[in-house]
């Protein structure tokens, strides 16, 4: 019996040191009392610098924990990247199913954003290439955090970074983009300013993030499928659109099918980012940027 339990003890350690995972509670030591916000760490055997903060999709309601978040992040650490899953705030079930925000609290805007801002302060503490990668209404989230870098949404909890917010580069997955156009995915709206800001035309201009693509200043990758039947393509062409016009970096990488959530099992569209990564981080000689 007792080598029966020592066995069973020793492949367990093995799957954790496997695994490389360390979860963080990004709110430890804070004012803010929210234990279930954490960051799950997944470390390459040989990293090359570079780290990206995962944003899992879901509507702003749920969290696709696995095929967007530890699939994604065991792929990014083939190509020596370090990976962080952030398991943000989400409206819930309850609220996506009955609506209970309308009698007040709940989750909703700007907590999504101060948690992505407070896993960007300390990633940024171990690492200086930090980047974000989101999928679906993740992406709408890190896309956010590109455009409102200059914003410490932070603040009102008292905490002043000492680092830039500033993402080294975003990667958008069949990102959610607008919250006024008729491609606008609705749930994720609701999900995210909760049934009252919802209607809010100023919300949803600062939201609608093909508007205001002239504040981002780090290089986007976007990649979605036409057939996507549940966020509208369209969304990611206003995107591209806007960065276009505003000659922002970025790369969009559009395919004819694929259909929405497939994380990283698809189109082979991550190595098509890395050769974008690459090939930016070429093209920078300055080496006071982060990136």
């Amino acid at each position: 019996m007792r080598k029966i339990l020592l066995v069973v003890f020793s492949s367990w350690i093995s799957i954790q040191v496997i695994a490389g995972q360390k979860v963080i509670p990004i709110w430890k030591g804070t004012s803010v009392a929210k234990k279930k916000v954490t960051m799950t760490e997944f470390l390459p055997e040989n990293g090359d610098g570079t780290a990206v903060i995962i944003c899992p999709g879901g509507s702003y309601c749920w969290l696709s924990k696995t095929v967007e978040g530890t699939d994604v992040a065991k792929a990014l650490n083939e190509y020596g990247i370090a990976a962080y899953v952030l398991h943000y705030r989400t409206a819930g079930w309850a609220a996506f199913a009955w609506h209970t925000r309308i009698f007040g609290g709940g989750n909703h805007h700007p907590y999504m954003i101060q948690d992505l801002q407070r896993a960007i302060m300390l990633v940024k503490k171990k690492y200086k290439n930090v980047g974000l990668m989101g999928f679906s209404a993740g992406g709408h989230l890190v896309l956010t955090a590109a455009e409102y870098y200059r914003t410490n949404f932070l603040a009102p909890l008292g905490i002043v970074p000492e680092v830039s917010l500033r993402p080294a580069f975003v990667a958008a997955v069949y990102p959610v983009v607008s919250f006024t156009a008729p491609c606008t995915h609705r749930r994720s709206r609701r999900g995210l300013l909760g049934e009252y800001q919802k209607n809010d035309p100023v919300m949803r201009d600062s939201l609608s993030l093909e508007l205001h693509a002239q504040l981002i200043d780090c290089p986007v990758f976007i990649t979605n499928c036409k057939d996507d039947p549940i966020v509208k393509f369209h969304n990611s062409e206003l995107l591209d659109s806007a960065l276009t016009i505003h000659h922002k970096s970025h790369l969009y990488v559009p395919y004819p099918t694929g259909g929405h959530g497939f994380g990283v099992s698809k189109n082979h569209w991550l190595e098509k980012w890395i050769q974008y990564l690459r090939k930016e981080k070429n093209k920078k000689d300055d080496t006071t940027q982060s990136f």
